[in-house]
């Protein structure tokens, strides 16, 4: 959705609240599509702090679709967006990036709720989860979730280091 700033901008010390709609349907991150299980409008107060710099305040409330970092799990991870940003109309696009002020959300005069929303989520974004602290994962032979059953096969690992010696010992048993 695009909310045009000119009007705002047009008087100092205007405040605008404005409840946005999320309209994009899911995120892509990492080559991995997660989709939005709950969106709340985004609430919005924009404000005029004068000389061509704009005030933008928002609060939403979503949830995503994503999955445990162990045994896949689907799982819905809640957030809670909050974010303030000030943004100086009087920079051109090349001191906006030297000073590494990332607002590709806005447009011309328009705020861009769906590009604000989707970097504020990357911000948030969990590095790993896990469905619980003591998740089990899935057998690294068979793909059986070991948090619902077990499997009978051999889990022993052997450091690779020692393959040599391990050779050795199996070629030269003692009958």
């Amino acid at each position: 959705m695009l909310i045009s700033l000119s009007e705002i901008m047009s008087t100092k010390g205007k405040v605008e609240r404005i409840s946005a709609p999320i309209e994009m349907e899911s995120i892509d991150y990492q080559g991995v599509t997660y989709k939005f299980s709950h969106k709340g409008p985004v609430n919005l107060t924009i404000t005029n702090l004068g000389n061509r710099v704009v005030l933008i305040e928002g609060k939403a409330d979503i949830s995503l679709a994503m999955f445990c970092g162990r045994c896949l799990k689907d799982l819905e991870y809640p957030m809670k967006i909050d974010f303030s940003k000030e943004i100086d109309f009087n920079l051109t696009a090349e001191e906006r990036a030297e000073g590494l002020d990332e607002t590709n959300y806005i447009v011309g005069y328009s705020l861009d709720v769906d590009i604000l929303i989707y970097d504020e989520i990357l911000i948030g974004f969990p590095m790993r989860l896990l469905c619980s602290e003591d998740c089990k994962g899935l057998c690294k032979k068979c793909g059986t979730n070991l948090n619902e059953k077990t499997c009978d096969c051999d889990t022993t690992e052997y450091d690779p280091r020692m393959s040599v010696i391990r050779d050795i010992f199996n070629n030269f048993k003692e009958v």
